[in-house]
């Protein structure tokens, strides 16, 4: 079972307002163990960065200036996701921008309905209480040192183990190795960490056995010795 985590970062709130994505972020699962295999690119909005829209993600619109248009990258985005579930943390924001810009590029939308929304799991699971992604990294202990602004991969990556959480927890004897971890390639998986232990015996001695046979010859009426 395959599927991809993934998150944006955007100019604003609203595409039909005239934002845009600047950065998508994109994680595989396999059978929910993460691969390895992800895709990420940074996008040139094609418009000014607001100041607000920087102060969350720290993308500016001199840093932006010069990376692909949506347009150039939206038949490998597609590739990449293929068919499989989608997890977001606030599938309809992502998906509205994402689907905004599918179709100023003239390509094939994306149904809300392939979408899991980790937001929804959360508040089913813990009803009345944050479901943040800060907030849910702190309540499964996944390490935020690195997220010092919010960033589409490194987001995409903790969403990844909170996800696992709220399914009931991550594995951790089970390694999954990915050989190659570059955009858009096929991923070479091998399981690790199976050891083959030889069958080892151990006999009993003859004290053991004669102490065995004192222990029966005590039992009264052993059910053994019953006529059926």
């Amino acid at each position: 079972m395959r599927e991809i985590v993934l998150d944006t970062e955007t100019t604003g709130l609203d595409p039909f307002s005239g934002h845009r994505v600047v950065e998508i972020g994109c994680v595989e699962l396999i059978n929910h163990v993460r691969t390895g295999n992800y895709f990420h690119t940074y996008l040139n909005p094609e418009r000014d960065m607001p100041r607000e829209a920087e102060n969350v993600h720290g993308l500016s619109e001199a840093f932006l200036k010069d990376k692909p248009r949506f347009a150039e990258v939206a038949g490998s985005f597609l590739e990449f996701i293929a068919d499989s579930t989608l997890v977001i943390h606030n599938a309809a924001f992502d998906m509205k921008f994402l689907n905004a810009e599918l179709s100023v590029a003239k390509r094939h939308t994306v149904p809300m309905e392939r979408a899991i929304d980790t937001v929804l799991m959360a508040r089913k699971k813990f009803p009345g209480q944050p479901a943040s992604l800060d907030a849910l990294c702190k309540r499964f202990n996944i390490d935020l040192g690195a997220r010092t602004k919010h960033g589409a991969l490194l987001d995409a990556e903790l969403l990844a183990d909170v996800y696992l959480e709220l399914l009931g927890g991550r594995q951790s004897t089970l390694g999954l190795v990915a050989e190659s971890a570059t955009q858009g390639s096929d991923c070479a998986l091998s399981f690790t960490g199976h050891t083959d232990i030889p069958t080892r015996h151990f006999p009993a001695t003859l004290d053991e056995l004669a102490a065995h046979s004192d222990m029966l010859a005590k039992i009264k009426n052993p059910l053994w010795k019953s006529e059926s």
